[in-house]
């Protein structure tokens, strides 16, 4: 690995969203929720940034390509975690959550050692069930902050899509693995 890619705009970025998580916890611990909301906010924000800035800068590295799933991964699981030992979010959600990550963690693994599979974009359904997790949080947070009827609803509502969409996106990975494991392996390159 060039020590470089460490240095793209990007990568900052995505560390910088890693370094935000403690300060969200600690202020989340101390009650301070409109800080912890804040910075949940900000690192979001860094999430979109660093995706749109290693595209339009061209500066998409392989440091990227695994970090910035890590960082999301790091930032979403733990926020599920603390919210759940805090009371904010029943444990049912926390550990579907868990579960399917470390269960595609280590068929990711496997597959790689044992068929070399590298290709684990996320699927349409992976993408929705990030965006519902990263809105339950978010809603929780806001609750605490802003306890309006709609502010509620969708403190509500985004968890149980949570549920659905990590339970929906798990079966539609397996598949998908199915599908890889089962393709034709591509022609080998002709030596010139």
């Amino acid at each position: 690995m060039n020590f470089r890619q460490i240095l793209t705009a990007p990568n900052q970025l995505t560390l910088l969203r890693m370094i935000f998580l403690p300060f969200i916890v600690i202020n989340l611990l101390k009650h301070d929720y409109k800080w912890a909301l804040a910075l949940f906010v900000l690192a979001g924000l860094s999430d979109g940034l660093d995706g749109l800035l290693a595209r339009t800068l061209h500066q998409q590295t392989l440091l990227g390509q695994y970090l910035d799933p890590i960082a999301d991964k790091l930032l979403i699981s733990t926020m599920f975690l603390v919210l759940s030992i805090e009371r904010m979010i029943p444990w049912k959600f926390t550990v579907v959550v868990f579960s399917r990550d470390i269960s595609i963690l280590l068929i990711s693994g496997v597959l790689f050692m044992i068929a070399g599979l590298r290709d684990f974009r996320p699927s349409l359904f992976g993408k929705a069930n990030t965006f519902a997790q990263v809105a339950a949080i978010f809603f929780v947070l806001l609750l605490l902050v802003e306890p309006a009827r709609w502010v509620w609803i969708a403190r509500t509502i985004f968890p149980r899509a949570t549920f659905f969409f990590t339970i929906i996106s798990a079966v539609h990975y397996a598949f998908l693995v199915q599908h890889r494991l089962h393709a034709p392996a591509p022609p080998p390159a002709l030596k010139s």
